[in-house]
């Protein structure tokens, strides 16, 4: 018996991932371009005026009034996503996204999976405001938002093996409290150790990666069910 190999190249991984996704890693990479080339002190000013700052928050709080108004206050929560501090930084985090990005992108479809992420970064965002209130720090980065497209990502891929009738792993499964389990130390090992950080004046912001991944976790199931996903 003879097989006839195919000829035709096949398309590299990345290029497998919906176009969603690299459109997501497009702008995330074309925004910290953008910001970082412009000219003057417009890169910092940016980064002073859309990166979530603790202090501001608490100092809105004291006043009464937010500086800028209702909407200048709730803005951050978004825009602190796609900015970045270098592009190791944005380059990281992109291929996070490559890796989790696609398996929840097609669970849940384009609007669904863009509503899923920048709700896991706001809920990041919450969590490190908390923990972190008045801290003068700027926090920037999509890591919040991708660490909850990992959660959701494992509870999709175990959910194949552990999967109950909605196709998820439940939370409470052993791979999922045990996945959960080596994220959290992992996280606080590096948030203390400041692993990977070579100047004294940048942080971790590992909170919001617990925030982020723990809203990632549960918010996937009722994201799938409205997605209209049943299993078989």
């Amino acid at each position: 018996m003879a097989f006839l190999q195919d000829s035709r190249p096949s398309r590299a991984p990345f290029l497998n991932a919906p176009p969603t996704v690299l459109w997501l890693i497009g702008l995330l990479l074309v925004t910290h371009a953008l910001r970082v080339f412009l000219p003057g002190n417009l890169p910092d000013d940016i980064l002073v005026e859309y990166s979530l700052t603790p202090a501001r928050y608490a100092a809105t709080l004291a006043q009464g009034t937010p500086a800028g108004g209702v909407f200048g206050s709730l803005v951050p929560f978004i825009t602190y996503i796609f900015l970045h501090a270098d592009f190791t930084h944005v380059g990281i985090n992109s291929l996070w996204l490559l890796v989790f990005g696609p398996i929840v992108a097609r669970r849940l479809g384009t609007l669904r999976f863009l509503m899923f992420f920048l709700l896991c970064g706001v809920a990041a965002a919450l969590v490190h405001l908390t923990v972190y209130w008045g801290s003068p720090m700027q926090v920037v980065g999509a890591s919040g938002a991708v660490s909850g497209l990992m959660a959701a990502g494992m509870r999709i891929l175990y959910g194949r093996l552990h999967g109950g009738a909605d196709g998820l792993a439940p939370v409470f499964s052993k791979p999922i409290l045990g996945f959960s389990a080596v994220w959290v130390i992992a996280n606080v090992v590096r948030g203390i150790l400041r692993i990977g950080v070579s100047d004294d004046l940048t942080l971790i912001a590992w909170v919001a990666h617990l925030g982020g991944f723990f809203a990632g976790l549960v918010l996937i199931g009722p994201f799938s069910r409205r997605a209209g996903f049943y299993a078989a």
